[in-house]
């Protein structure tokens, strides 16, 4: 069975060390940051976040770094490029920003859709 990273069903077990040639299949995932996250990111700041942050969630928004904001929770949901990559995927399929990545990141697959699983696909 072919790995579909929006289908969770086909996903893998997880094992230590299948990050080492995999294609980022989790890259193509929503990525769900916080505010602690997007400052990590260094793509605002405390001072804006504090004293403008619709403004912020605004200017976020049209330059294509968050998709969305859900208030309950108080979670932004990160832009994806074409074909669903994350916004800090490059053409090698490698993180830009691994040192800063969310902590959603950070945690998978330890925490995500199939916690445990991964949409590991050799590169």
């Amino acid at each position: 069975m072919k790995i579909d990273p929006q289908r969770p069903s086909t996903w893998k077990p997880y094992k230590n060390g299948m990050c080492d040639g995999c294609s980022a299949g989790c890259c193509t995932l929503p990525v769900e940051a916080t505010l602690s996250d997007l400052i990590r990111l260094e793509v605002t700041d405390e001072f804006e976040a504090k004293n403008d942050f619709k403004g912020m969630i605004k200017r976020l928004t049209k330059a294509k770094i968050i998709k969305s904001y859900y208030a309950p929770t108080s979670s932004f949901t990160l832009a994806q490029k074409n074909y669903s990559d994350c916004i800090f995927l490059n053409e090698k399929r490698q993180c830009t920003v691994y040192e800063k990545r969310p902590e959603t990141c950070r945690n998978f697959p330890k925490v995500g859709p199939r916690s445990g699983w991964c949409p590991h696909e050799k590169v």
